[in-house]
């Protein structure tokens, strides 16, 4: 049995009626939603007991992940597609926690790939509805970014750190290690910043860190899930693993990262991280 409360302020606004969103989560179960088919299809391999349902053209499917009674849905990219995987999810699932995993493009220097970043708080980097609210500001909202759970991200963090200091050289082949430079991966917190466009530029990267000094890392789903999870009062917590620079090089590094090793770093760390609660 496990036992998480969420953080977050919830926005002003409500567009459901749910009584029950605070209930505990030993009472609901735990989604996972992927960022990456590769991610999606290595998890539900690994569940037991396993029954899928449709909705909007995405699976969902529910089964015992490590002992734990969960829902895995791969979101698809882009904030319009994960945050209407996330809604869906959370309207037909008695979910109680979110965890959402995948890779991102390193925006603060020092980030390298194979490192891993869990987000404490998500921004759109992309928001801006000036003059009527200030830039990033959700509309209605009031506020400019979501907070993940403090739980969620502790346990998250405990288990990527068992990951790579454990599991990371026997999960990953040793050539695909040494073609990305990955020796000794680190785990960071901080800002996860989202948007509907892939960094491949060293100018726009630039601009981006200058906009946003705090972001450690941007990708194209999270702010979108977190805002989805405030709405419906469900914590979340969110991991991304370094996938390229976000710079020239991104178009070569992110297709092959995904492919080949992403997978093996979102259920190493999600494997860790099911066995805490």
């Amino acid at each position: 049995m496990w036992s998480i409360r969420s953080s977050t302020v919830c926005c002003g606004i409500r567009v459901h009626e749910r009584p029950d969103a605070h209930r505990a989560v030993a009472a609901g179960m735990l989604a996972i939603v992927s960022a990456t088919p590769e991610e999606n299809a290595t998890l539900v391999a690994s569940l037991t007991g396993v029954t899928t349902r449709e909705y909007g053209r995405r699976h969902y499917h529910v089964g015992s992940y490590r002992s734990v009674e969960v829902v895995v849905v791969f979101s698809r990219m882009g904030k319009v597609a994960a945050a209407a995987t996330a809604a869906q999810l959370l309207a037909s699932f008695p979910v109680s926690a979110l965890v959402f995993s995948g890779v991102a493009g390193a925006v603060r220097a020092g980030l390298a790939i194979g490192d891993v970043v869990v987000g404490t708080e998500l921004l759109q980097h992309d928001m801006d509805a000036t003059p009527l609210f200030p830039r990033y500001e959700v509309p209605l909202c009031g506020t400019d970014r979501f907070v993940a759970a403090a739980p969620l991200r502790a346990r998250l963090r405990q288990a990527a750190e068992e990951f790579l200091r454990q599991d990371l050289h026997s999960a990953v082949a040793a050539a695909e290690l040494a073609a990305f430079k990955i020796r000794a991966p680190r785990v960071s917190e901080g800002m996860i910043v989202s948007g509907d466009k892939f960094f491949a530029s060293s100018a726009e990267l630039d601009e981006l860190r200058q906009r946003l000094p705090l972001a450690l890392c941007v990708e194209m789903e999270g702010a979108a899930v977190a805002q989805v999870c405030d709405e419906y009062a469900v914590p979340f917590g969110i991991v991304r693993v370094i996938s390229d620079a976000a710079d020239e090089t991104a178009v070569h590094d992110f297709p092959r990262f995904s492919r080949e090793i992403a997978r093996h770093y979102s259920t190493g760390i999600l494997a860790r991280f099911a066995q805490r609660l």
